[in-house]
C-alpha cells in the first residue's frame, strides 16, 4: 500500500503583516510551519490583487522555507519564468484557465525546478483534475478550494470534502491541499476526508498562540491518517 502523504501545515501569508513579511515568515517557520502559502492574484481571474514575483524574490532572500505559490491568475504560463527566478518552490495553477495547455504548463514548471500543482474552484467538478494526476508528466499536488478564491476570511464549505474524499480514494499518496476557512473548528472534517496539506490564514495569524494552532492542525491530520 502507498505511504500516506506527510502532513504539511502552510500558513497563508495573505493574513500576515505585509509590512514585516520576512519577520512573519521566520516566526511561522519557528512555530512549526512546513510551507509558507503565497497567494498570487492578478485582479482578473479574481477581483483582488495581491503579491507577485518581486515580493517572492524579496522574501526568498530572508527564508529557506518552501514557498507554496497559488496562482489565481488568468495566464499562469506568463508567471512560470518570473516566479522561478524569484525563488518559488511550488507553482499551483487553476484548471479553469489551463484546460487547453496544462501539459505544456506542467512541463515548463518542472523544467524551471518548481513543483507543479493544480487547483479547482468550488464550482469545478473534481473529475477535471484526474487527467493531470494520471498524466505521464503529472501534477504533484491538488488544491481543493474550500471557499471562492480571491479573499481571506470566508467560511469553510464542508461540501467540498466530497472532492477531497474522491481524490484520496483514487490517489492514496497524493498531496491534497485544502485552502479556505481552515482552523481548529474545521480541521477534523478536512483531515478525515483525506487532506494532508492545510492552508490556514486568519485562524493562525489571528490566534493568541499561533504555534498551538499549527500543532493542532498537524495532530488532526496525523491522527486521521493513523486511523485510516
Amino acid at each position: 500500500m502507498a505511504a500516506a502523504a506527510a502532513a504539511k501545515i502552510a500558513p497563508s501569508m495573505l493574513s500576515s503583516d505585509f509590512a514585516n513579511l520576512a519577520a512573519e515568515a521566520d516566526r511561522m517557520v519557528r512555530l512549526g510551519a512546513d510551507w509558507l502559502h503565497m497567494d498570487i492574484m492578478d485582479g482578473h481571474f479574481v477581483p483582488n490583487l495581491t503579491i507577485g514575483a518581486p515580493v517572492i524574490q524579496s522574501l526568498r532572500k530572508h527564508t529557506k522555507a518552501y514557498l507554496d505559490c497559488h496562482l489565481m491568475v488568468t495566464n499562469p504560463s506568463d508567471y512560470v519564468e518570473p516566479l522561478a527566478k524569484a525563488g518559488a518552490s511550488g507553482f499551483t495553477f487553476h484548471i479553469e484557465v489551463s484546460r487547453d495547455n496544462w501539459q505544456e504548463l506542467i512541463q515548463s514548471i518542472k523544467a524551471k525546478g518548481m513543483r507543479p500543482g493544480v487547483s479547482l474552484r468550488p464550482g469545478t467538478p473534481v473529475e477535471e483534475v484526474f487527467p493531470l494526476v494520471e498524466a505521464e508528466n503529472p501534477v504533484e499536488l491538488v488544491l481543493v478550494m474550500t471557499v471562492e478564491p480571491g479573499f481571506g476570511g470566508q467560511k469553510f464549505m464542508p461540501e467540498m470534502m466530497e472532492k477531497v474524499r474522491a481524490l484520496r480514494k483514487k490517489y492514496p499518496s497524493l498531496d491534497i491541499e485544502v485552502d479556505g476557512g481552515l482552523g481548529p473548528s474545521t480541521i477534523d472534517v478536512a483531515a478525515s476526508a483525506g487532506a494532508n496539506c492545510i492552508v490556514a490564514g486568519s485562524s493562525i495569524f489571528g490566534a493568541a498562540e499561533p504555534g498551538e494552532v499549527i500543532s493542532a492542525l498537524r495532530k488532526s491530520v496525523e491522527g486521521s491518517q493513523n486511523k485510516s
